[in-house]
């Protein structure tokens, strides 16, 4: 074979792995969309938990299973924040790089913000909570992103005649109040799970909170009833909530959402190790 041909057929045969390299547009086909990313910004009912606090878990865990397979969740959610301190520590600053045209920005704080004799995190409802919330909103923005507001997850609390009693004070109010100043939307959370922990009762929601009984957990040796955090049944069950309302107020489109009246078996939900 001659030089010439031997050249010309060595071009044949790396004529395929040149196509591949050739980016999708090049070669014909529709490039696959970029899934679009939910960014969670909140506290502790929302955050990834570890190995060494199950079953407590934060339902930005379960969020996951009631989207659709073009979206994914990033849960920046920490322990104990509150809008003031997840900005102040630079948690708000670490996220935004990722952030992206199309993507959205939740924001779910209240719990810490309460906390009003610490300085660190304690807001005022209409001052310093609007205020610190309005950041979030402007950084979404600033990256073509869509901020949503969502009042904070209610607390398993109840009077003697078993009315489910709300816990946030003026903090979910206040946050209604800018998400319709700033026309954004807004995720009613507190009014929703408070509805739900009514419709529950006092002794069912146990199975919701994270209420053990001695021995039942070695991470918690001794028992434990708490009346804020999750287990995997009550952080499904405010995931589902939380995908539907999203889907009723039009943030979320049918094909976002999924299994909304679907099991999602409690044994989904893991736990990784404690980060070093």
């Amino acid at each position: 074979m001659s030089l010439t041909r031997r050249r010309t057929a060595a071009a044949l045969a790396a004529l395929p792995l040149a196509l591949a390299a050739l980016p999708a547009e090049a070669r014909g086909r529709e490039p696959r969309p970029r899934p679009r990313t939910v960014h969670i910004a909140g506290d502790s009912t929302a955050a990834q938990k570890y190995s060494d606090a199950a079953p407590e878990t934060g339902w930005g865990m379960a969020l996951p299973f009631f989207l659709g397979q073009g979206m994914r969740v990033a849960n920046h959610a920490m322990n104990g924040r509150s809008s003031k301190s997840f900005v102040d520590e630079g948690l708000l600053a670490a996220l935004l790089p990722d952030v992206r045209p199309g993507d959205f920005l939740f924001v779910q704080f209240g719990h810490n913000d309460e906390k009003t004799t610490d300085p660190l995190r304690g807001t005022d409802p209409w001052t310093t909570y609007q205020d610190h919330l309005r950041l979030y909103i402007t950084q979404a923005r600033a990256r073509h992103a869509r901020p949503v507001l969502l009042t904070p997850v209610e607390r398993r609390r109840f009077a003697e005649d078993g009315t489910a009693k709300p816990s946030h004070g003026e903090y979910p109010a206040a946050m209604r109040a800018l998400a319709a100043e700033e026309r954004v939307p807004l995720i009613d959370t507190q009014a929703l799970t408070l509805a739900r922990w009514q419709e529950l009762g006092p002794e069912a929601t146990q199975d919701y909170f994270n209420w053990l009984a001695p021995g039942a957990s070695p991470n918690y040796p001794d028992g434990v009833q708490d009346n804020t955090h999750l287990q995997p049944r009550g952080a499904v069950d405010v995931a589902r909530t939380t995908a539907r309302a999203l889907l009723d107020a039009r943030v979320l489109a049918p094909g976002d959402v999924r299994r909304l009246g679907a099991p999602v078996p409690a044994r989904w939900i893991t736990w990784p190790p404690p980060r070093p």
